[in-house]
């Protein structure tokens, strides 16, 4: 045995013992189980009018971009979802990327360097964090949503002529609370600071946002950026702010200038999920009733986002749990270290408007029972 070949199998074993090893599970187009899993939060992915949309651009445009957005790969498709993207989002321009986590890396690579100072909320995205560590900016990580910690950090950057950037989430997918925007953005414009605020779990759920429903969209000293595979039902990710700076993120972001660009399917999807939301503003009311109805039915604090958590007493249990739900025709998911920012496990359980009542209802019912005997 090789020593790549012990280390992996040692690292397999400590996953193991821990109740850390996660395995791949493929599910049939078909199947029946309620799916309180993935991210559809509005029911979109498979909408009738957003699959034929993504089909249809699949037949007229091909399967894939075939190139980098700045050789040939750029159709406008990409043009239109972008115009109507920062149209309902309240911003001057809007990028579209490949993925959420390359739109993440895109913004932080491309304006930060040795000379920035970055402060980065303790329980933001691995796609922020991997940003940051690519940068090779100035790094401090300050307690989650703690003003006056941004607030001292902001003022030693002054004081030592560093550039700053902050960087949050809207509504962290964890704990699912919301960022202090309003404060953090007044500090942000106090210290000439640029605040960079991931609205993954934000857009959709709260129609075009937290930032644009506080008023803070279309300042300059704040950037958003967004995916397209959650209320979107897509695939993709996006920048929001300025035309300046897409205008630097097109020369000088490499997740975008060395990337293929977003398949024309995902694209046209994103932009009928886009109108759709825009039509149809229930969908996002509906998440917000039912997440906050089933918190309180579990006894857990509502989150401000479409995913509830509840924590359980390890890893093992919330696994447990997992399984139980899939066996009563349930799929919900499971955070366990290192994907929790606290180290505690918590059963993850997708808000969904894309679900009918009745079904609903017996999710409700299983989801009691299951916390009841786990927890």
């Amino acid at each position: 045995m090789t020593t790549w070949e012990k280390w992996l199998e040692a690292e397999a074993g400590q996953r193991e013992a821990a109740g850390l090893t996660r395995r791949l599970r493929a599910w049939a187009a078909d199947d029946a189980t309620i799916d309180l899993a993935g991210n559809d939060y509005l029911g979109l992915a498979r909408d009738p009018e957003v699959r034929r949309a993504a089909a249809d651009a699949a037949l007229r445009w091909g399967s894939s971009a075939s190139a980098s957005r700045l050789v040939t790969g750029t159709f406008v498709l990409h043009e239109e979802l972008e115009l109507e993207l920062a149209d309902y989002l309240g911003q001057p321009a809007a990028l579209v990327l490949s993925t959420g986590y390359h739109a993440n890396l895109a913004v932080v690579t491309a304006l930060a360097d040795r000379t920035t100072r970055v402060l980065s909320d303790a329980h933001i995205h691995a796609s922020l964090v991997d940003a940051v560590r690519l940068s090779r900016a100035r790094l401090s990580v300050v307690p989650h949503s703690d003003v006056d910690a941004v607030h001292a950090g902001l003022a030693a950057a002054a004081e030592a002529g560093e550039r700053a950037m902050v960087l949050v989430e809207s509504v962290y997918s964890v704990l699912g609370d919301a960022a202090p925007l309003v404060e953090l953005a007044a500090l942000c414009e106090q210290y000439d600071a640029l605040l960079v605020v991931d609205e993954a779990h934000g857009v959709g759920v709260h129609g075009p946002g937290l930032v644009a429903t506080l008023g803070l969209a279309g300042l300059p000293h704040v950037v958003v950026t967004a995916t397209l595979s959650k209320s979107l039902g897509a695939q993709g990710g996006a920048m929001l702010g300025s035309s300046a700076l897409r205008e630097h993120l097109v020369n000088r972001a490499r997740p975008f200038i060395f990337d293929t660009g977003l398949a024309p399917a995902p694209t046209a999807g994103a932009l009928a999920a886009l109108r759709a939301i825009r039509a149809r503003p229930e969908l996002g009311a509906t998440v917000r009733t039912r997440v906050a109805s089933l918190a309180d039915i579990l006894g857990v604090v509502a989150p401000a986002g479409a995913v509830l958590s509840v924590p359980m007493s390890s890893p093992q249990a919330a696994v447990a749990a997992q399984a139980a739900a899939l066996e009563a025709g349930l799929r919900v998911g499971c955070f366990r270290p290192p994907s929790v920012p606290d180290g505690i496990s918590r059963l993850r359980i997708t808000v969904t408007a894309g679900v009918p009542e009745d079904d609903w209802a017996r999710a409700v019912e299983v989801l009691v029972d299951l916390v009841k005997e786990h927890q």
